[in-house]
């Protein structure tokens, strides 16, 4: 049986929906954001905004039906994060990243934690932040090693009636929330069994933000990311109830996995935006009088270069939206999502070239944006 790629009545009025907020909202962000020192003091600047992502329905859309929300499926993501990200990456990621950061509740919470967990997320009102923190300073490809390799270090132990995590975690975008003292949810992946094998030694525990104990170190200042959070902070004796351990104790290394597995589509539309976004601002170049003076547009393989700068980001896209399918998610994401990105990097950096010392310019660095399609866990 053939699988239909046509989007839905719904899903188009999202694309259309997502289009224009990303042309009217979004693209503000480099304005109010390109002259601030620090990426702390950017991603501040990003919160307005942000908030009226937030109540514009966008997160609510992410969110499925019977969690109080409008989405209905991966598909939605998809849709949004190719729009949002083809006009800015950052509070696109800030977006869907928390998404990510509920994924574990979507995927192994019981009713309770869902209706619980969910509930601000689905109100259309404030700057609602969730994160997954999974990676650490040690690394996180090799997040299930047993000792004496690096894996995950943080640890929570059971005392009475809450749970006491203790570690340090990197790259968790919104991690630390806007005050620093954590975002809204924060879902920990840790051992909760430091003796026991991968596969029953790792656990998932939500956090409530603010919690005390939550130490922000630093915010990494990435190339892509200007206005995203990314921090590297560490857990000191945080507490949190013990009926806030997600899925089975020692589940954890499963379901983290299921949650980037979930996902990984994402990346691979996050890929095809910013093809959209190096494409045009190409071809607008390429159509000025900077580079007609320069004769960019009239070397002989510049047209089809071009050209096949615009099938690869059709490519991408027919590439990672089959994994949005249920029968091939399991199989196909990961390529998808990484197929696209390469993609997505070759296009950027083809395009740069064109640009010429042009693309030095921070505001129009396209091979840091091309690079900007590996998402922060």
């Amino acid at each position: 049986m053939p699988i239909d790629f046509t989007l839905t009545p719904e899903q188009q009025r999202l694309r259309a929906d997502a289009r224009a907020f990303a042309r009217d909202v979004l693209s503000k962000v480099g304005s109010a954001t390109k002259d601030l020192p620090t990426p702390l003091a950017r991603f501040a600047a990003t919160r307005p905004l942000y908030e009226q992502t937030v109540g514009a329905g966008f997160l609510r859309r992410l969110i499925p039906v019977p969690l109080g929300g409008q989405g209905t499926g991966i598909m939605d993501m998809a849709v949004l994060a190719e729009e949002f990200h083809a006009i800015h990456v950052n509070i696109s990621l800030t977006l869907l990243g928390t998404m990510l950061g509920l994924f574990p509740v979507l995927l192994a919470g019981t009713s309770e934690q869902a209706a619980r967990f969910f509930a601000p997320f689905a109100a259309k009102q404030g700057a609602p932040l969730a994160a997954f923190a999974f990676s650490e300073p040690g690394g996180s490809a090799n997040f299930a090693a047993p000792a004496p390799a690096e894996g995950v270090r943080t640890q929570a132990r059971l005392e009475g009636d809450h749970w006491v995590i203790s570690g340090a975690k990197k790259w968790v975008s919104s991690g630390t929330g806007w005050d620093g003292e954590g975002a809204d949810l924060l879902t920990v992946v840790c051992r909760t069994d430091p003796d026991a094998p991968p596969e029953s030694g790792i656990s998932v525990i939500a956090v409530h933000g603010p919690a005390e104990g939550i130490v922000l170190d630093r915010a990494i200042d990435s190339i892509g990311h200007r206005a995203h959070l990314q921090p590297q902070f560490r857990l000191i004796d945080v507490h949190t109830p013990a009926d806030n351990l997600i899925g089975p104790r020692g589940g954890g290394k499963a379901l983290a996995e299921a949650c980037f597995t979930g996902t990984a589509p994402i990346v691979g539309f996050f890929a095809v935006g910013l093809m959209r976004a190096a494409f045009d601002c190409a071809t607008k170049f390429c159509q000025d009088g900077k580079a007609r003076r320069r004769g960019a547009d009239h070397q002989p393989s510049g047209g089809r270069i071009r050209a096949r700068r615009r099938e690869d980001g059709d490519r991408g896209r027919a590439f990672a939206q089959p994994a949005c399918r249920p029968c091939l998610r399991q199989t196909g994401t990961r390529c998808a999502g990484t197929g696209a990105a390469r993609k997505g990097v070759r296009v950027g950096d083809s395009s740069a070239r064109d640009l010429g010392p042009y693309a030095r310019r921070r505001d129009r660095q396209l091979r840091s944006h091309a690079a900007a399609w590996r998402p922060a866990r």
